[in-house]
């Protein structure tokens, strides 16, 4: 059976289409530390709309991540975001486009760049408190941001070329953990297997994204394994990315990914959280579920959000600061969580 898009999406599909048939000038953009579903339409959409004959750039909050630049036309097709370029590039812009995310602080500075430009929204998680305004087509339905973007160029009959495959095949299987997230529907196997059709290899992509790290980033990791630690009562897992060892081994964010999972996959564990220091000394949290505590709804707390089960958010001050509160937040979910369903405590299942 092949991918139908959904008809309820198809009236905002229309509109982010409509929003885009005058757009000259065209700038693309994503969450803070993009992620393989934020940069993987940032290049599926850049080569749709330079087939369709519009100026097309990508300037990124932060720097356009090294482990999806294979995805990039030509290096330059990411701009730094604090160049001259960059402020060239948005001054001029006719429309911007925000991928997989919908909130203004999650666009940094990217913001006071295209203050003056109108704006269209493609993206799969809930609006939060401060949502971008424009055209917009969101759909927590969607597996991923990726998704969303194959339904607009289906709806506007692009080709779809070997190389924007690729790139969508990126989106869906990062932000579907390689398929084995609940996220993973029928309608992500069956746009994976349309995109393998169009001459993806899924053994090259997974190589590129997922087999190759360095010594440095199995260093950190091992240096923050030694920071695990588990409540089992409370069902909350942690572990913190010591800062001394991020920066002796040169890490970034990149170097992270994936890392939240293994306090997440302690036996009992309901929520697991990973704590790191940024360069401006406040607190990254990133936080899953195993599906029965909301951490959207508990990332919320601290000016986060993202998905019931994966969140995330920046909060001013140390991590010594912040870890408490957002201890004592998580334990209080579970505790929610075990009431709501009878006083059975499900961490030991």
């Amino acid at each position: 059976m092949p991918y139908r898009t959904p008809p309820e999406r198809l009236p905002a599909i229309e509109q982010v289409i409509h929003s885009l048939e005058s757009a000259s000038r065209v700038v693309l953009t994503t969450h803070v530390n993009a992620d393989g579903d934020g940069a993987g339409s940032e290049v599926a959409v850049l080569a749709w709309l330079r087939a369709r004959g519009a100026e097309c750039w990508i300037v990124n909050p932060t720097r356009f991540p090294d482990t999806f630049s294979f995805l990039l036309p030509e290096p330059d097709a990411a701009v730094d975001p604090g160049s001259a370029r960059a402020t060239e590039i948005t001054a001029s812009a006719s429309r911007l486009v925000v991928l997989d995310t919908g909130e203004i602080p999650r666009i940094g500075r990217v913001k006071a760049l295209t203050d003056h430009v109108p704006k269209t929204v493609v993206d799969h998680h809930l609006p939060g408190e401060s949502p971008i305004p424009g055209v917009a087509l969101r759909d927590e339905s969607a597996c991923a941001t990726g998704e969303l973007v194959y339904d607009l160029l289906l709806a506007d009959g692009a080709e779809i070329t070997r190389e924007i495959a690729e790139a969508l095949y990126v989106a869906i299987m990062t932000d579907t953990g390689s398929f084995r997230f609940s996220n993973a529907s029928p309608s992500a196997h069956r746009i994976a297997g349309e995109l393998i059709e169009r001459g993806v290899h899924p053994e090259v992509v997974y190589e590129r994204v997922y087999g190759s790290s360095s010594m440095d980033r199995f260093r950190l990791l091992a240096a923050s394994l030694v920071e695990l630690e588990f409540d089992e009562d409370a069902g909350v897992a942690w572990m913190t990315v010591p800062n001394e060892a991020y920066e002796a081994f040169g890490s970034s964010a990149e170097d992270l990914d994936g890392f939240v999972d293994y306090p997440r996959s302690v036996r009992g564990a309901e929520v697991g959280l990973l704590f790191r220091s940024t360069t401006s000394g406040d607190t990254k949290i990133s936080f899953r579920s195993r599906g029965r505590v909301n951490v959207n709804a508990l990332a919320r707390q601290f000016g986060g959000g993202g998905h019931a089960k994966a969140s995330g958010a920046l909060v001013r001050g140390s991590i010594d600061e912040v870890r408490g509160a957002v201890l004592d937040a998580a334990r209080r979910a579970v505790r929610r969580m075990r009431g709501e369903r009878g006083g059975i405590d499900l961490s030991r299942s």
